[in-house]
């Protein structure tokens, strides 16, 4: 047999800003591709490899079947031979469907109603109904939800003001809606009088009604002269039109309406498990399907091994490895029952791979997109090793990462750059760790941890009282203000919970940026998102005396033939789709009349082509400039004003949303891992924009792993010790320095990173 070196082969790659560049990938290796936000580590490995081997896959199904399956277009490449099947585990938030729960995602759920149905007594047969979505197994009370919504009596009425002085403030029942004028007009009660002056009588008659057996009616003026109406009292009024109806399919009312006057309570009857007493009496070892559920899973496992019976033996045992995977991925604090949406990012991301961990197949390749997003220094370690063992089981594991222990960690490196965006998309180095220091690369393996002495001072504080939100340990803390503080600790100590949670109740103003995608189509832009669009089409409206909408690609600009999307989808019928660049206006969306305006020698399409830096040099309206230069400052000045935040990378995402939020002086700025998605060199970018903030009199706090972000805080707050039950207290507050003395986790990886400057 001739001795044949397995790669996969990728030849001319085009794909978004890829100079047309070949790579050889080796499998059965761990292959790590970095470089800086937006280089095009994506374009080849999601764009391209990922894409292409989807496509392929498909392509084994009969057509019937291919046409109910997502169809992929043929990535712009050359040559693309040796693909293997691939596994994609992405960094994107898993669906916040708000009935997904730890269980329902790891498909543990159904084995555990299989086996409460199988062995439980008294038995219920069928599994299905140890569901709160089915109509036997639903509690009667609550729906299946665990949660009663009730009316709360202070949040809709003000009693120091009258009816005409709104004072219900649910708004279909105020002044403003139909009922709210009938309360005033029918005669029942003084419209001019505060609520509190009423009599006893009238005031339970307004609330809730007549007594018992009662009925009362009012007149409500119509153009066809007066109608008598039923008057049932506010409250119960409320519960029937606004609590016990689906509310979705009313129009001038929104579900969050009704919460800001209800208040939320556990249902007694199935104590918030949203199941039916019947099921709940149904029992294993003396617990029944909910008390499984609220189960931590080292717990849960067992219970499992305690299961003996036959039977039920054979089911347990294929719930086992899914459980035992959870917790060797360090997340055994968790429950069934923990609803994925209330996961934090580095937890979402290992139950996720923990979910394709199961499997047993091999020559399979992983894909990860920054798997250490989210994880603790302790944690990679564990990540590391796991990465390991999926390619001992022969399969290849590709990794866009930042980490400098997991690129460590790789056998094969490939930097992609030199710069971002436009200056990007070339391979800057490919080879083994060695051969990267003597390289033109970016990534740096000596690296040194710059411990800040240089504190300012503190002079006022953000208090949290007696926190007790999910894990908290009843927390009370005292945050500095107008300084840089990171808060830092293991997955599921609480982080989270304090910061995202407690801190904007006590603090609502605070300026939150999370990790959340934001609403993303493929018609909105850098300059839309930034708000500076319809100034830049008013700009050219003046100039050239033509209406707005000409300069608009959803309106009257729009090229006819592409309808203003740049691109065309031919049908094909049963061949892969294919997208191709619009001939009518080149891909630029806008008809030629629009394009034969010009502001300052440029059309909207040039316009809209420059990047942030150009746009500098090029505009003098005050309110653009200053959107552009937050742009600049977060360091996307090589991005395109017209370019879609669709195609931007998760780092970039985030520094967009700091940068729509940057226009603001004396706020409070509170970040959810803002080092995501970033290389190192982006890093000291970032943390320039936060010095700055808060030099301007701004409070910065960020939620970080990220050792150089800790280290170049003015103040730490560490959580833990441990995640879940083992988290939640306070186990470090202090400067920097300070925690280089400390025994927590944290301190320890700080110490190690200031210990290699001597080396």
């Amino acid at each position: 047999m001739s001795e044949m070196k397995d790669e996969i082969i990728l030849r001319g790659l085009k794909e978004n800003n890829l100079k047309n560049i070949d790579l050889n990938i080796p499998k059965e290796k761990i292959s790590v591709f970095t470089g800086l936000s937006g280089s095009g580590k994506s374009s080849v490995v999601f764009d391209t490899l990922a894409t292409e081997s989807r496509r392929q896959m498909t392509m084994n199904y009969p057509l019937y079947v291919r046409n109910q399956m997502p169809r992929y277009e043929r990535p712009h490449a050359d040559l693309m031979q040796n693909l293997s099947p691939v596994v994609v585990v992405e960094q994107r938030p898993i669906g916040g469907n708000s009935r997904s729960t730890v269980g329902t995602y790891m498909d543990i759920h159904p084995l555990i109603r299989l086996l409460f149905s199988r062995i439980g007594t008294p038995s219920i047969e069928s599994a299905t109904d140890f569901s709160s979505q089915s109509s036997f197994g639903r509690c009667p009370e609550c729906s299946g939800y665990g949660e009663v919504v009730a009316p709360d009596l202070h949040k809709m009425i003000h009693f120091d003001k009258s009816l005409r002085d709104h004072a219900v403030k649910f708004k279909p029942l105020s002044p403003s809606g139909w009922q709210g004028r009938w309360m005033m007009t029918g005669g029942l009660f003084d419209p001019d009088k505060p609520i509190k002056d009423y009599s006893e009588e009238k005031r339970q008659l307004l609330l809730y009604g007549p007594p018992e057996g009662e009925r009362v009616f009012a007149p409500f003026h119509t153009k066809n002269g007066p109608q008598d109406h039923e008057w049932d009292g506010l409250l119960p009024r409320f519960v029937r039109l606004y609590i016990n109806r689906d509310i979705s399919k009313l129009k001038q009312v929104s579900q969050d309406d009704v919460l800001a006057v209800s208040k939320h309570s556990l249902c007694q009857t199935c104590l918030g498990s949203g199941l039916n007493p019947k099921v709940l009496a149904c029992r294993i070892n003396g617990l029944n399907i909910a008390e499984y559920d609220q189960l931590e899973l080292t717990e849960l496992l067992e219970e499992m091994t305690k299961i003996t019976e036959p039977l039920g033996e054979s089911i347990a045992l294929q719930a086992i490895p899914h459980i035992k995977q959870l917790v060797e991925m360090g997340l055994g604090y968790l429950s069934l029952s923990r609803k994925m949406g209330t996961l934090s990012g580095g937890e979402a991301q290992r139950v996720k791979i923990a979910r394709h961990l199961g499997s047993s197949l091999n020559n399979i390749t992983y894909i990860f997109d920054e798997p250490s997003a989210g994880l603790h220094p302790e944690e990679v370690d564990m990540l590391i090793r796991m990465l390991k063992s999926i390619k001992e089981q022969h399969n290849t594991v590709i990794v866009i990462e930042h980490d400098l222990s997991v690129i460590k960690a790789a056998d094969e490196i490939i930097e992609m750059g030199p710069g971002a965006g436009a200056s990007g998309g070339e391979v800057v180095y490919q080879g083994k760790l060695g051969g990267l220091q003597n390289s033109k690369a970016a990534t740096t393996l000596n690296h040194n941890l710059k411990i800040n002495k240089h504190l300012r001072d503190i002079k006022s504080y953000f208090t949290i009282e007696r926190a007790n939100h999910n894990n908290l340990k009843e927390i009370s803390i005292n945050i500095p203000g107008n300084v840089l503080v990171s808060i830092c600790g293991v997955s599921g100590s609480g982080k989270s919970s304090l910061m995202m949670e407690a801190f904007p109740e006590s603090y609502p103003e605070t300026i939150m940026v999370d990790q959340g995608r934001i609403g993303i189509s493929n018609r909105s832009t850098l300059a839309t998102y930034m708000g500076i669009m319809d100034d830049l089409r008013s700009i050219l409206s003046k100039e050239t005396g033509q209406p707005v909408g000409l300069f608009s690609f959803n309106s009257i600009g729009a090229c006819s033939f592409c309808e203003g999307k740049g691109v065309t989808k031919p049908d094909v019928a049963f061949a892969d789709p294919v997208t191709v660049r619009c001939e009518a206006c080149n891909g630029l969306r806008y008809s030629d009349e629009a394009l034969s305006y010009r502001y300052r020698g440029k059309n909207i399409a040039e316009i809209l082509d420059l990047t942030i830096d150009e746009a500098l040099n090029y505009f003098d309206m005050t309110k653009i400039l200053n959107r552009v230069n937050t742009l600049r400052d977060v360091g996307l000045g090589y991005l395109t004003l017209g370019q879609t935040t669709s195609s931007l990378s998760g780092g970039e995402v985030q520094r967009l949303k700091l940068a729509s939020h940057l226009q603001k002086e004396g706020q409070i700025y509170l970040l959810d891992e803002p080092s995501l998605g970033l290389h190192r060199k982006d890093n000291g970018k970032l943390l320039d924009v936060f010095q700055n903030l808060v030099n301007k009199g701004n409070s910065v706090i960020i939620i970080e792993h990220n050792l150089d972000f800790i280290a170049a805080s003015d103040w730490v707050i560490e959580l833990g010790p441990g995640g879940g039950k083992q988290g939640g207290h306070i186990i470090f507050e202090g400067t920097p320095e300070e925690m280089l003395n400390a025994e927590t986790l944290t301190a320890r990886w700080l110490r190690d990173g200031v210990a290699e400057d001597f080396m």
